[in-house]
């Protein structure tokens, strides 16, 4: 016998819209933000749209996760407690946490998972985390195959939940303070600046220009759609999609994606399976190129690779489409082999590499009529389409929908019928009915199952009929059509009843953590967390840089694995070559700051230094 392993697919919501339909188009599970203290503060949600989405997720088994993932100072402490009995009582599978106040708090028994901005990194931060009462743990974005693979070989039985879909933050997740320090703006307090992907100039320590207006700490989005599997064996349990600033299309498109080629592996691979009930069909197919990207990369998976980073922009550029040919008048043609629409988004980039966006007016054939003719626009120019009216248009109605087999069987009583009905699930319901028999006069199988498959305002599909009849009996159509009504109401309440929550981890207050001493990395931002880690044996805790800047004359603002001198071919380990300028390198943003690059080459990071204010 096999033993299976349960695989979520998870996917963002921005909002109640968005969460429904990741549940419709195949998502496992979805991740939402809280009504405050999540991560991205644009993306809260009210506890009234939570408790709709946990009841329908729960309908098909699919679990909602809450992100409540910003470090908390000390007067909001009272105020998340309450919140977080609110969204138990509503249903909330688990908590995603970053600020380990939270478990000082008098909680409800709701699972906690530690965010990906609690910096999870090494098997040591991952056993600690277990004994620390969490009970999934979201990993760094950074971590190649191996590094996932040893933290699973030496704690088992943590569920490893790993990105597999989106946009990449350049910093390490939790480690990144350059937002607050120039805009107030604290990324661990959800108001991130987003100042990775504006423009800047690379200068070298005699001020010469290097570089001019290229955006140096934008990455590509992460794409590990043919590397599932390899993810699946090296331990990972939970495969995350990024996007919870994302619209309802990308959830769409993105989620469905993931979920025909997961279904698709299962089919292959018996050890694993799905972590929710319900099979899903699309009115379309599912293309992750034709949805918001900036170009896709493994990022570190296999290693550190070249061309991970978008250095001419940071904005979507979207799926190739050929080459322009010949630019006459108010046209061009194009050389490919997809075809355009009227009204499509192109874009390209310019001789000076800057991005030019217009929209198609009309097409014919090949040649594209734009409804103003772009500037700079000559032969052999690639060109990209960002968006995709027909693909569009396709997402904007009823894209999806997701059903839960049922078998269904009619017996007879000394008194009457029976109808039962047994989901997927192993849960069953059986409805016993008071009724006269009477004989038919025609066959009457094939109009029993007939009726009883007309489940399309339910959840439900019929899978498998069984008729346990002595005779042929007759019941009339609008009869049956309540039985199966009733019937289908009685099972829907026993899916309510069978759903059980995640269990929630234990605290083992004597595990020590594995530093003894926190700078202001830790994050440390109030007492309750303070007194977690203090309880864990650590001795020295400096603030957390938005309670306290740190002391020098420069602070690291930026912790990154992206390291700008390998992009330009200049790394002494990897390239064998040194770059002809001499170091430091310094950023300098469009308002004149300047940031000292620092290279760690021991440890194969980049870290950007910012002079203190």
């Amino acid at each position: 016998m096999i033993c299976q392993r349960d695989i979520e697919l998870l996917a963002p919501a921005k909002n109640l819209a968005c969460g429904i339909e990741a549940i419709s188009h195949g998502a496992d599970a979805v991740y939402i933000g809280a009504p405050r203290f999540g991560a991205r503060a644009l993306a809260g949600n009210s506890i009234e749209d939570i408790c709709k989405l946990t009841e329908y997720a729960h309908l098909y088994r699919a679990r909602v996760y809450v992100t409540v993932n910003t470090i908390l100072r000390d007067e909001e402490l009272a105020e998340t407690e309450q919140m977080i009995w609110e969204l138990y009582r509503v249903g909330v599978d688990a908590l995603i946490v970053q600020d380990m106040a939270v478990t000082r708090l008098n909680l409800p028994p709701i699972a906690l998972h530690a965010s990906t901005q609690a910096d999870n990194r090494t098997p040591e931060k991952v056993k600690f985390l277990k004994e620390a009462g969490f009970t999934q743990v979201v990993l760094a974005r950074e971590l190649s195959l191996e590094e996932i693979s040893e933290i699973h070989r030496c704690v088992p039985d943590v569920p490893l939940e790993v990105f597999v879909h989106g946009a990449l933050c350049v910093s390490y997740s939790g480690q990144c303070y350059v937002s607050e320090a120039c805009y107030r703006r604290s990324a661990n307090r959800g108001e991130c600046a987003q100042f990775c992907r504006l423009a800047f100039d690379l200068e070298d320590a005699d001020g010469k220009r290097m570089v001019t207006g290229k955006h140096l700490l934008s990455l590509k989005d992460l794409n590990q759609s043919d590397s599932l599997e390899r993810l699946l064996d090296a331990g990972a349990s939970s495969l995350k999609i990024e996007g919870r600033l994302k619209d309802v299309d990308y959830v769409k498109n993105i989620t469905a994606y993931y979920r025909r080629l997961l279904d698709s592996l299962f089919e292959r691979r018996k050890e694993y399976r799905r972590a929710s009930s319900g099979k899903v069909t699309t009115t379309f197919v599912p293309q992750p190129e034709k949805s918001f990207n900036r170009g896709f990369t493994h990022y570190f998976l296999e290693g550190r690779v070249p061309e991970i980073h978008s250095f001419d922009t940071p904005k979507s550029m979207g799926e190739e489409m050929g080459r322009v040919k010949e630019v006459k008048g108010n046209s061009f043609t194009v050389a490919g082999l997809k075809p355009f629409n009227n009204g499509d988004g192109l874009c390209f980039l310019d001789a000076a590499g800057r991005l030019r966006g217009f929209r198609i007016n009309r097409v014919e054939g090949n040649r594209l009529f734009p409804q103003e003719m772009p500037a700079k626009l000559a032969p052999r120019t690639p060109l990209f389409r960002n968006l995709d009216q027909k693909f569009n248009q396709l997402l904007s109605h009823k894209s999806a929908e997701r059903r839960i087999g049922v078998r269904a069987q009619l017996g007879e009583t000394p008194f009457g019928f029976s109808l039962t009905l047994a989901d997927e699930d192993g849960g069953s319901a059986t409805l016993s009915v008071e009724y006269e028999k009477e004989l038919a006069r025609t066959p009457q199988q094939d109009n029993l199952r007939t009726q009883l498959a007309k489940l399309g305002n339910t959840p439900f599909e019929l899978s498998d009929f069984d008729l346990n009849w002595t005779a042929n009996w007759f019941v009339p159509s609008s009869v049956l059509a309540d039985w199966r009504r009733q019937a289908v109401d009685l099972l829907l309440r026993v899916r309510k009843l069978n759903y059980y929550r995640p269990q929630i981890g234990r605290e083992n207050r004597n595990y020590p953590y594995p530093e003894k001493n926190l700078t202001y990395l830790g994050n440390v931002m109030n007492r309750q967390a303070e007194a977690f880690y203090r309880q864990h044996g650590v001795i020295g805790i400096q603030p957390a840089f938005e309670a306290e800047r740190p002391k020098g004359d420069e602070t690291m603002v930026m912790l990154c694995k992206h390291c700008i001198r390998y992009a330009m071919g200049w790394c002494p380990t990897h390239h064998r070559k040194h770059s002809p300028f001499r170091e430091p390198y310094f950023l300098v943003s469009g308002d004149g700051r300047r940031f000292r690059l620092e290279f760690d080459c021991k440890n194969c990071r980049m870290k950007v230094w910012m002079q203190s204010v």
